[in-house]
C-alpha cells in the first residue's frame, strides 16, 4: 500500500518536472524478467517506476538505504541493498529468490552512474549476467537517452526481451561471463543506435521541409 501511496503523491509533480516518453512498453513481459538499464542519473529508476505499472524489485547500492525516509521508500518499492565493494552473496541470493518467485528485477549493470560523458556505456559488471543464466531469466534492455534535467524531455527505449540461453548449463567462469556480458552490451547499444538513427531521420526530414519551403 505504501508503494502505491508514494507513487500517487510523486507522479504529478515529477512528471511535470521530468517529462519522459516511454517507447516499447509492449516489450515488458508479464512474468519474471531482469530490466537491464544504463545509468545516467539518480532519476533513472524514479522515472521508470512512474511510467510503468508493475511493482518490481530494485537492486540498489546500500548507501541509499542509510537515509531513513528514502530507505523506507526504497524498501516499499522492493529495493534490495547491495554492497558494491564486496561480493555481496546475500543480495545475489535475494535477487535470485525474487526471480524464482516470478518477480521482475531492475538492475543497472554498470554498477554506478556513467560520469565520463565521452563514453556511451560503462563497463558491465558480471553479476547480472550470472543471475540471469542461473535463474534462466529473460533480460529486457532499457536505454535512457539523456541525463535527467528539470523540464528537459527524455526518452526511455525498452527493447525486446532476450535470454542468455547459449550459456545455460555452462561453467560460469570469468571468460564465459565476459561473453555473456558482451551479448547484453550489444543489445543495449542497439537501442542507443536506434535513437541516433531516429534523430538523424528527423533532422533529414526537417531539412528537406525547410528546403521545400524556400523553393516554394
Amino acid at each position: 500500500m505504501f508503494f502505491y501511496i508514494c507513487k500517487f503523491l510523486a507522479w504529478l509533480p515529477l512528471v511535470m518536472l521530468f517529462p519522459t516518453r516511454m517507447k516499447g512498453k509492449k516489450n515488458l513481459p508479464k512474468g519474471k524478467a531482469i530490466i537491464s538499464c544504463n545509468h545516467k542519473s539518480n532519476m533513472d529508476i524514479v522515472n521508470y517506476l512512474l511510467h510503468t505499472p508493475k511493482k518490481i524489485k530494485i537492486l540498489a547500492k546500500k548507501e541509499i538505504f542509510k537515509n531513513k525516509l528514502f530507505g523506507a521508500v526504497m524498501k516499499s518499492y522492493g529495493g534490495i541493498p547491495i554492497d558494491r565493494d564486496s561480493n555481496d552473496i546475500n543480495a545475489i541470493k535475494e535477487c535470485m529468490k525474487a526471480l524464482k518467485a516470478g518477480k521482475q528485477l531492475f538492475v543497472f549493470p554498470e554498477g554506478t552512474r556513467l560520469k565520463d560523458e565521452s563514453k556511451v556505456l560503462g563497463e558491465l559488471k558480471s553479476g547480472m549476467a550470472m543471475i540471469a543464466v542461473k535463474t534462466k531469466t529473460p533480460i529486457v534492455p532499457v536505454w535512457v537517452e539523456k541525463k535527467a534535467r528539470i523540464f528537459r524531455r527524455n526518452t526511455y527505449r525498452i527493447g525486446e526481451a532476450f535470454e542468455l540461453s547459449d550459456f545455460y548449463g555452462k561453467k560460469l567462469d570469468e571468460e564465459t561471463l565476459a561473453q555473456a556480458n558482451e551479448v547484453v552490451k550489444q543489445k543495449m547499444l542497439a537501442l542507443y543506435e536506434e535513437g541516433v538513427s531516429e534523430k538523424e531521420a528527423k533532422m533529414k526530414k526537417k531539412n528537406k521541409n525547410r528546403k521545400t519551403q524556400k523553393e516554394g
